[in-house]
């Protein structure tokens, strides 16, 4: 009889996840020590190597769900271990990501872990499957923005600050694109179990587009403002204000000029 398990070597943590984790580790330090000359260069690599860290446990969650849900051949691929070489699109899941926070702040869904949907019963599983990936997203968004919803930000640095309402945008943002029902993304995934056979059929052949074209729509100023508006209020709630997230993305994008600190006033 099979089991959901895996080999140990299977779920060992790879060097690779290890040294990105330790990266963002050492630049976080740097960014709440002041200890960089440029802070705004160890706020890019902080905010970028905890947004790498995001990716993997995103595709790490998807992993893992479809492993205990029925698919055995998830350790063997190489997803428990973290890697993210060990995806399908390293490109997708990693490259591009990281681009497009470079140029527009915003959270590119990956979603590079090829599932064997054929060894997995049960429409419920199929969708926990899918959901996994951006609830991650939320969870870290959740621990993101902790300090400023317990209201506990006395003594963490003004730099530290920006930098972690920055992080906290680009996994709101991802968590709303990542839940958008548009084939090829996995809020789609989620409701696709529950469609009919013909229904999935004829959307089947968009999948490979519908990221494309969310951001086509995307350049549209009206809904550009719409989608950042309701990020917006998403971390309003969560107790972010604007004037976070603007300067996180400042001090993020340093080769425009490290600029000076400014103080908050209500």
């Amino acid at each position: 009889m099979t089991t959901a398990t895996a080999r140990r070597g299977d779920n060992r943590i790879s060097p690779v996840f290890l040294g990105i984790a330790a990266i963002t580790a050492v630049a976080g330090w740097a960014v709440w020590t002041d200890f960089a000359s440029q802070p705004g260069f160890a706020v890019f690599l902080f905010v970028t190597g905890a947004w790498v860290v995001s990716l993997c446990l995103h595709e790490y969650a998807h992993a893992r769900t479809a492993l205990h849900s029925g698919d055995i051949s998830i350790g063997a691929k190489g997803y428990l271990t973290l890697n993210p070489l060990k995806y399908t699109h390293a490109l997708l899941s990693i490259v591009l990501p990281v681009i497009f926070v470079i140029m527009g702040g915003i959270g590119l869904p990956g979603g590079a872990v090829f599932i064997e949907r054929g060894r997995i019963k049960g429409r419920w599983r199929h969708s926990l499957i899918s959901a996994a990936g951006p609830l991650t997203n939320v969870l870290f968004a959740v621990v993101c923005t902790a300090p400023f919803w317990l209201d506990v930000l006395d003594g963490v640095p003004d730099t530290f600050r920006y930098a972690l309402a920055f992080l906290a945008l680009l996994q709101v943002s991802a968590a709303i694109l990542n839940f958008l029902p548009v084939p090829g993304l996995d809020g789609y995934g989620v409701i696709e179990p529950w469609l009919s056979y013909k229904i999935r059929r004829q959307v089947e052949p968009f999948a490979p587009f519908g990221l494309l074209a969310v951001f086509a729509v995307l350049w549209l100023p009206g809904v550009n403002q719409w989608f950042f508006d309701a990020i917006d209020a998403v971390l309003g709630a969560l107790g972010v204000h604007e004037w976070d997230t603007y300067w996180g993305q400042q001090f993020y994008r340093f080769w425009q000029g490290t600029p000076e600190i400014p103080v908050f006033t209500q």
